[in-house]
């Protein structure tokens, strides 16, 4: 194989000014599509719903329930979109600022996206109800809304709002939570557009709206105005977007050039190396630009990874090349075999990398495909780069610099003074006690596999705690500026309720069973009591607002002397819980009201089949806090013929989460099997010895079981992202184990002994190998600073994936080479030298 590899290389160190030109060629073509690049992607989109109980009781549910104000189907003709006016330390309500609205809105309505989905519908606001009263005519134009406030005096003005704005009145709405009825001072109040939602064209139309409300809004700061809509969110995300290039990039940079320092000691080499990683980086953008894939998710993660591994395949062909190069010889030769020896070693990393990521391409979330394609060609672009660019421009600065005096000679880093004792010491523990380390390695290795059923599950990791102080004080662009979107959305969330009880987020509680009984209304109540009890669902004025068949038939008893006589009937007890005639009642409320009865009580053919409890969500609460909540409400159903299972974003993204952790644990067996299988053949190829390849797979076993305790032990929980890590680790820990044997296998053929050949391995070839972990340590470090613990989470694994791998490589790996190499596998290997540099027989 490596015979194979010689032609190419050696064309890269003899005309290295050729390959540096193409190349630069290459380069600018590739580069050019991250022009084309798509930043966004469908984070949340998943294929794999259908594929749980859940997301089949959510399809039942749509099915048996549908257009009744479901979740998934929250959609009427007219949408209203708040504008929210706000003045801290001020009165909202004063004539000045009642004025200032009606101005507002009549910027507005001159914009032509805003009136035209408007149609013939005024805006609705506070300012509009107490001009209207002043002008004494409530169809007064907006002009005669503004002069008639004009026209009045302040204490006219105090007056109006004090009776306009009291308990029940319908501007109660337009009002924050903490507002007292019957004052004339509030801190905010909201304006709400009426805007068209129906239609094919009402989609394009709103937007267009909703993006004029946004920037006229931007406009206005006393009092403040804004919106939180889509146009709010989209900057904010923007914003979010460049904080994180600015917060974690500079750190990152920092970290890299300082290891690399450490590592090189050569300022040109470090210029040198890292003009490879730069470049790889670009190659991965511009390729994903080209193919029209989606960044998404690689923009952050996707640069630092490769940075990482870019680093790493530099550091094994400068390493190498100085070992490599003796007093008396010039550049091109040493580099010649240099680059010869690592090639393999890379090329077999770079495709079991991209088998590691790739594992991932079937995965039901994009988000995760979409990485994994990127990180992929990220890898094959590294390794590209490493054995043409990186090598060529080399040898070309390195010659320059000879030819003007300057010795280029330089020492590994594995072999200097203070390294090498300590380096060698994996050496030394396989010469002493390998089948202690052995055992010891497993133990450690089966106390993490067992920490896998423990770990906390979460579908995705959210937060609404405010950035940290200390991280919006760093100096210059390293201070993460907070986007003023989200202090105006936590402060709706705090303070309104949904401008529209349609957009209101709702969960729900599927009831089956014998849903005729006493038993299945008073299952009901319970989930009503339970509902009660937790944080994530919202209340209104101290009691929440759940939809059922108890609320339904309450209110359609207040209206029905007739269906009310059946319901107090069937209610023995006065507690408003139906327990006898249940099926009449039923009957009876059909009969009521069959519109609000099909929205909560399910029949079909005249059987009633299920009952349905729509709880709403307090928009504060995340996927992990409501999914908790919903599956205690559920939990609370304590019925022998009745079952209740919740529906809902939280439960359904629980329910996935589950599935793919129970399905990742697929993907690892057979990544590994894959990898395993792939070594083997190579092994075979290239060092006569098949074992040698399982020999390397079975450490990456053991870093996999080791990082599933570090998450145990360091409180990261498993969600989508951080086990799409898992899979990740094959990938990255691999490239560690395989440098390691594939030094010890070439050290073999030259002839050294076993302990020579590992002593060699861990020194020369772990002295990149440091070099390498503290490099991707310190890059993967830079994401503890993100705010986002989703971001944190993957930081902390990929520094906990990498750590392990070296200590295992380094530090295990050889006790395993020594027992392997003891049973007389070494012969295999160096038989397979001999055959191969033996002369061929002449005719």
């Amino acid at each position: 194989m490596r015979d194979t590899l010689e032609r190419p290389l050696r064309f890269v160190t003899e005309h290295n000014v050729v390959v540096l030109l193409v190349m630069l060629l290459a380069t600018a073509g590739v580069v050019a599509g991250i022009g084309q690049l798509q930043t966004q992607s469908e984070t949340n989109a998943s294929s794999a719903v259908g594929d749980t109980e859940v997301a089949q009781k959510l399809d039942y549910i749509q099915t048996n329930y549908g257009g009744h104000d479901n979740e998934s189907e929250n959609v009427t003709a007219v949408s209203p979109a708040p504008v929210y006016v706000r003045s801290d330390g001020g009165n909202v309500l004063s004539k000045a600022a009642l004025l200032d609205s009606l101005r507002f809105q009549r910027a507005a309505l001159e914009n032509e996206s805003v009136a035209a989905s408007l149609g013939d519908r005024e805006p609705v606001g506070v300012a509009n109800l107490i001009a209207m009263r002043a002008a004494g005519n409530p169809d007064a134009t907006l002009d005669e809304q503004i002069a008639a406030l004009e026209s009045a005096d302040e204490s006219e003005v105090e007056s109006l709002v004090a009776e306009s704005l009291t308990e029940g009145s319908q501007a109660e709405a337009l009002l924050p939570g903490d507002y007292e009825p019957g004052t004339a001072t509030a801190e905010s109040r909201r304006i709400l557009f009426r805007f068209e939602s129906a239609g094919e064209s009402a989609a394009e139309t709103r937007t267009a709206a909703t993006a004029g409300l946004y920037e006229i809004a931007q406009d206005r700061e006393d009092p403040e105005y804004f919106t939180t809509g889509e146009h709010a969110v989209a900057e904010s995300n923007a914003n979010y977007s460049q904080q994180t290039m600015e917060l974690i990039v500079p750190v990152a940079l920092l970290a890299i050039l300082a290891v690399l320092a450490f590592s090189y000691r050569d300022l040109v080499d470090v210029i040198v190396g890292f003009t490879g990683v730069v470049l790889s980086v670009l190659w991965m953008f511009g390729i994903l630009g080209w193919m029209q894939i989606p960044a998404g998710m690689t923009l952050i993660i996707g640069p630092v990874l490769i940075v990482g591994l870019s680093v790493d395949y530099g550091l094994h062909v400068f390493m190498r090349y100085r070992e490599e190069r003796g007093e008396a010889e010039g550049i091109r030769e040493p580099m010649f075999r240099g680059v010869s020896s690592v090639a393999v070693a890379l090329g077999l990393v770079t495709v079991t990398a991209a088998v590691g990521f790739m594992s991932n391409a079937t995965n039901e979330f994009n988000v995760i495909r979409q990485l994994a394609f990127g990180i992929t060609l990220g890898v094959v672009s590294t390794f590209v780069i490493s054995l043409t660019l990186v090598p060529a421009l080399k040898v070309t600065i390195d010659g320059l610099l000879e030819r003007v005096g300057f010795d280029r000679r330089k020492q590994a880093l594995g072999k200097t003074r203070l390294l090498e004792p300590f380096l060698s010491s994996g050496a030394r523990l396989a010469k002493r006690a390998a089948p202690v380390v052995i055992v010891l390695a497993l133990v450690a290795g089966s106390a993490g596999a067992v920490a896998w059923t423990d770990l906390d599950r979460q579908s995705v990791q959210q937060t609404n705690e405010p950035i940290a102080e200390w991280k919006q004080d760093l100096p210059g662009p390293l201070g993460w500026d907070t986007h003023e979107y989200e202090e105006q959305s936590r402060y709706v969330d705090e303070h309104y309720r949904a401008a529209s009880e349609d957009a209101r987020r709702r969960s729900q509680v599927l009831l089956e069973g014998e849903v005729t009984s006493p038993e299945a209304l008073a299952a009901v109540q319970t989930v009503h009591d339970a509902a009660a009890a937790e944080d994530a669902v919202f209340q209104r004025d101290g009691s929440v607002p759940v939809v059922s068949p108890l609320s339904v038939m309450q209110s359609v008893a207040v209206a029905d002397e007739e269906f009310a006589q059946v319901y107090r009937d069937a209610d023995t007890d006065g507690d408003g819980v139906p327990d006898r005639n249940v099926e009449g009642v039923y009957d009876a409320l059909y009969g009521a009201a069959p519109e609000e009865a099909s929205r909560v009580i399910e029949r079909t053919d005249g059987d009633y089949r299920s009952l349905r409890v729509v709880v709403p969500i307090s928009d504060a609460a995340t996927y992990t806090a409501q999914g908790d909540a919903m599956q205690a409400v559920a939990g609370s159903v304590d019925a022998d013929d009745v079952s209740a299972i919740a529906v809902g974003a939280g439960t359904l993204n629980e329910a996935e989460l589950s599935q793919t952790a129970d399905s990742i644990l697929t993907t690892l067996v057979i990544a590994l099997a894959a990898v395993g299988l792939l070594l083997t053949v190579i092994y075979r190829l290239a060092t006569g010895s098949a074992s040698l390849g399982a020999v390397t797979v079975v450490p990456i076993t053991l870093v996999l079981a080791l990082v599933v305790g570090g998450m145990y032990l360091l409180d990261v929980p498993l969600t989508l992202l951080t086990a799409l890590l898992l899979s990740l680790v094959i990938g990255l820990g691999i490239d560690y184990n395989i440098h390691v044997s594939d030094r010890f296998a070439q050290e073999l053929e030259r002839g050294k002994t076993v302990t020579g050949a590992l002593r060699t391995a861990v020194t020369g070839t772990g002295g990149a190998l440091l070099g390498s972990t503290l490099t991707s340590v310190g890059a993967f470090s830079a994401l503890l600073l993100h705010p986002h613990p989703q971001i944190q989470s993957f930081g902390t694994l990929v520094v906990l994936a990498l750590s392990l791998s070296f200590v295992v490589a380094v530090f295990v790996l050889p006790s395993l080479l020594l027992t392997w190499a003891n049973h007389g596998s070494v012969d295999a290997v160096r038989r397979e030298s001999a055959a191969r540099d033996a002369p061929m027989a002449q005719d």
